[in-house]
């Protein structure tokens, strides 16, 4: 008797009133609804980026462009100081990425945070402080005087900004990877007599090599898309600053729309190039879960 009135009639779910609570079923209105947003958010970030590269190839534009010499040069100077700038990235970045990564000190905190400043900058800011550092009335005019070399509005203005504003992604990513390296195993090569640069050839940079990768990749798609730091540092000079991304703005503003968006359509499929790139080499982990971090 006293189990039939805990239990409740006979299909019941509920407690001793006997009311049964009705039976969950899962709706697909909820499932539905988002991947209807989904899709909608995937159409607006897809379909501008498409209709430019589509226009561009059908009205023949982009065959035009690829002929043209002014974009051309621009992106003959675009790969050029990209490489540069790439460069000298790494040489400089890999070391301080390892100091982030291996060491404790104090003010570690503050000085991450200065690594990751140019990301979050308006690259119009960008410019304008290296301006105030580098200009002819800038901090380190003298030195550069004295040497007699002119850093503004050159090519090598365009190689500090690109740098600038695209070494942290790289910094980032390879102080994440190395970071991630077990120490046990380089402690084990040094038992076995491993001198620390073979311990970083042969452990380190293996192990985190997908990290530095990820790094290289995205440091260089940025350098690429470089703009504002560029136009306010380096100017616009055509055959000398004048980079792809200047192209776009300045065709744009000289009334061309064609040309513009040819140069823009080139701009998007080495991005577009780079992202397959990452996916295609396994990066992609990487640049979602350590790249952000």
């Amino acid at each position: 008797m006293i189990e039939r009135l805990s239990a409740g009639p006979a299909g019941s779910t509920g407690g001793p009133t006997g009311r049964s609570r009705p039976a969950t079923t899962r709706s697909g209105w909820g499932e539905r609804s988002i991947a209807a947003l989904a899709a909608l958010f995937a159409l607006f970030l897809g379909l501008p980026v498409l209709a430019l590269v589509v226009r561009a190839i059908v009205d023949g534009s982009l065959r035009v462009a690829v002929a043209s010499p002014v974009v051309l040069d621009a992106l003959w100077l675009s790969l050029v100081t990209t490489a540069v700038s790439l460069v000298v990235t790494v040489a400089l970045g890999l070391p301080l990425a390892i100091v982030l990564a291996r060491r404790q000190f104090r003010g570690k905190g503050w000085l991450e945070t200065v690594v990751d400043l140019p990301i979050v900058l308006p690259p119009s800011v960008a410019g304008l402080a290296l301006l105030l550092v580098f200009g002819r009335r800038g901090l380190l005019s003298a030195p550069f005087e004295f040497l007699g070399v002119s850093v503004p509005f050159t090519t090598i203005a365009v190689i500090l900004a690109q740098i600038f504003v695209s070494a942290p992604f790289f910094v980032r990513s390879a102080r994440t990877g190395i970071a991630g390296v077990d120490r046990d195993l380089e402690d084990a090569a040094r038992v076995d007599g491993a001198s620390e640069r073979q311990l970083f050839r042969s452990i380190t940079v293996p192990l985190a090599s997908s990290a530095l990768a990820a790094g290289l990749v995205m440091t260089w798609a940025r350098a690429l898309g470089e703009f504002g730091a560029t136009i306010m540092f380096a100017g616009n000079v055509e055959g000398r600053t004048q980079t792809l991304p200047l192209v776009v703005y300045s065709e744009f503003q000289g009334g061309d729309l064609d040309q513009s968006i040819a140069a823009a359509a080139i701009l998007v499929l080495a991005a577009f190039g780079v992202l397959v790139a990452v996916r295609v080499f396994h990066w992609g982990r990487v640049l979602d879960i350590r790249g952000v971090s």
